[in-house]
């Protein structure tokens, strides 16, 4: 008679890994902490800079900051919002015409063709209004969850996660915050150890430290309040 096979179970995770996992999000919820009260002291009332004077113009602008700066959108948008004053503008407009008009905001290509296409999905599935919901922002052309995260806490008031740009991506990797090099990735490990209440707002104070005092190349870190909370962060620059 055959004999029977035993069977175990491994667990996923051991006590003991249990126990570093718990004890690395808590050093990091510590650090943060510390990082992010230097912050609020270096930069209280930090907010979107994107220019905007509806749900729509904020909705564009966001599209058209990937790979390019807030300075640079708004002086492209400066010009296009006074050109296209309504959601009807954008979907009358050519693919050869709008590409020119946002050329200098970098792969016009590509973000004409998600901003027009997106336009005419908000006038005929959304009746003209920009959705207020994850899920449904998801399914626009060109939008991730860095883009619907800015729309929704700003234009909806709803907070379900944190946006993560080029400069919180680094600021992440820089002060060991995550394992993951990924925006969803990072995503999800600060939500993990900031508090809710600044999921929002905490994506504002770390663009203003990126763009003011911690570029992607070497610098000073003599003068970065933040290395000082935690000096291995001098040693990292471009991630």
């Amino acid at each position: 008679m055959r004999k029977k096979r035993k069977t175990t179970t491994t667990p996923a995770t051991t006590p003991a890994r249990d126990r570093s996992a718990s004890s690395r999000v808590r050093e990091r919820q510590e650090r943060l902490r510390a990082l992010d009260a230097q912050l609020r002291r270096m930069y209280p009332e930090s907010k979107i800079a994107l220019k905007h004077s509806s749900p729509w113009e904020l909705l564009v602008a966001v599209m058209l900051s990937a790979q390019c700066t807030d300075k640079k959108v708004n002086e492209v948008t400066e010009r296009l919002f006074t050109k296209y004053k309504t959601l009807e503008s954008y979907c009358r407009a050519t693919q050869e015409d709008f590409e020119q008009d946002i050329r200098q905001t970098g792969f016009f290509r590509t973000k004409a063709k998600h901003v027009l296409a997106t336009a005419r999905i908000v006038r005929d599935r959304y009746n003209s209004h920009v959705p207020c919901s994850m899920e449904e922002l998801l399914t626009l052309p060109g939008v991730a969850r860095k883009t619907a995260n800015i729309i929704l806490g700003t234009v909806c008031d709803k907070v379900e996660g944190i946006a993560v740009d080029t400069h919180v991506k680094r600021f992440a990797i820089r002060f060991d915050l995550t394992d993951h090099k990924d925006p969803v990735g990072i995503e999800r490990d600060l939500m993990e150890i900031v508090p809710r209440e600044h999921w929002y707002d905490i994506t504002y104070r770390i663009i203003e430290y990126g763009r003011n005092i911690a570029p992607a190349r070497p610098y000073d870190t003599s003068r970065d309040p933040l290395v000082v909370i935690y000096p291995p962060a001098g040693l990292i620059f471009r991630v």
